[in-house]
């Protein structure tokens, strides 16, 4: 396994090319990994660099019909998203007879009760060789990594079941009666836990090996009026709340969670889906930051449909969503670009087409926060990354901030104990 925020698509390139080409260890790969990541950053990497001539490949999406066909392509590595691995395994009828498998951003393996695990971990007895690779092991904590390494060791290091794992390493932490919610490592397990998993673990920061850009983190503070903190506060108390004949209401504690996100990006949701806008106070912060970067491409990171309805309403912007997008990105063709974390966090190589990135709504996953800054603070870019953080005072935003700082300490201490000493 190897996590690392260094270039981790090439060196497992690089490796896949010596041991299918050099010993011939190896003759069919499936790497698995996000769509857009399988789809455009892989096969970039392979045609980029000098020294992987010869590798083939063959990207399995699409249709069934194009994921068959690609699949029936004599070539060295075959490129499907996660997706598709249940698909793959359980109905596409091709043989499994994979001797090597590469998982791009293994924590997207780390639900044990997935379709995606589930089909993978069946098969795994065939695979001779496999390799996972992330940059964020453990966003949620230590709980995250059973799955992981289950699928890696089928259960040597961690055991066999969750449920072992479980016993062995953690207490419960909270609950309701006997509803257990969290769970808390006990005391040296993660000292154990990172004993363990050792031998097959190495990792690398970009900041360790490579010259990195100067990143600056930088807090953009925004205050609601005193009517539009009351109509926050009334929801966050009442769990209910009327704007203009519309009600808003939060059944349960995630929901009103979910519902105060949206009030701090300045709109909530209210029945039949209907947006109520609140306040445009990270609009005109937004709109203060496009015009402070002077015309140098800005890439702007949204949360909620309504961000994005609400972003696109008020300035020229575009979607990056194809991979012309992502060229016309990489080419300085975009001044304003729009991605989502969760569909464009992961593996998308953006640093050739800017330096700024603002989130003008934040996200509880320490994953997708990372990965999504990765898209430009990574090998290759030759300009100072700034990285802006729209937060409204007094309301979810505060706390988003200070819990993601808290696993960030987790992640890192798990990331230290194993880091290669090369």
């Amino acid at each position: 396994m190897i996590w690392a925020s260094v270039d981790k698509t090439v060196i497992t390139l690089t490796s896949i090319f010596d041991l299918c080409l050099d010993s011939f260890e190896v003759s069919k790969v499936l790497v698995i990994g996000p769509l857009r990541v399988v789809r455009d950053t892989w096969p970039i990497e392979i045609q980029k660099w000098e020294h992987l001539n010869g590798l083939t490949y063959s990207v399995v999406v699409g249709s069934e019909t194009q994921r068959k066909s690609a699949l029936m392509q004599k070539v060295n590595i075959y490129l499907i998203n996660r997706e598709n691995v249940d698909w793959l395994i359980n109905q596409s009828g091709m043989p499994f007879d994979y001797d090597m498998v590469v998982i791009d951003e293994l924590s997207s393996f780390k639900s044990y009760g997935a379709k995606r695990f589930k089909g993978l971990l069946k098969v795994r007895p065939k695979v001779k060789r496999i390799v996972g690779l992330t940059g964020t092991p453990s966003s949620n904590g230590l709980m995250d990594l059973w799955a992981e390494f289950r699928i890696l060791d089928m259960g040597e290091r961690l055991g066999r079941f969750v449920t072992q794992y479980r016993n062995n390493f953690f207490n419960p932490d909270k609950r309701n009666n006997q509803m257990i919610f969290s769970y808390k490592p006990k005391v040296g397990a993660e000292d154990e836990i990172y004993r363990l998993i050792s031998d097959i673990t190495i990792s690398m920061k970009s900041t360790d090996y490579l010259k990195m850009p100067e990143c600056i983190i930088n807090e953009v503070f925004i205050t609601l009026s005193e009517k539009e903190q009351k109509l926050y506060d009334s929801l966050k108390k009442d769990l209910v709340l009327s704007i203009k004949g519309e009600e808003i209401d939060a059944v349960n504690a995630a929901a009103l969670s979910n519902k105060l996100c949206q009030m701090a990006n300045g709109a909530v949701y209210g029945e039949d889906k209907r947006v109520c806008e609140i306040h445009d106070g990270k609009l005109d912060a937004l709109e203060d930051l496009i015009e402070s970067a002077n015309g140098k491409p800005v890439l702007v990171a949204y949360w909620f449909k309504h961000d994005l309805e609400r972003i696109k309403k008020k300035f020229k912007v575009r979607e990056i969503q194809t991979s012309k997008d992502i060229t016309d990105w990489n080419n300085g063709e975009i001044e304003v670009a729009l991605i989502h974390p969760a569909s464009a966090g992961h593996g998308l190589n953006l640093q050739a087409g800017g330096s700024t990135l603002i989130w003008f709504g934040l996200t509880w996953s320490l994953e997708l926060y990372q990965q999504t800054n990765a898209r430009l603070w990574r090998q290759g870019q030759n300009e100072t990354v700034v990285i802006h953080h729209i937060i409204a005072k007094g309301t979810m935003d505060e706390q988003i901030i200070r819990s993601l700082n808290k696993k960030e300490k987790i992640q890192s201490a798990l990331i230290d104990a194993v880091k290669a000493n090369l």
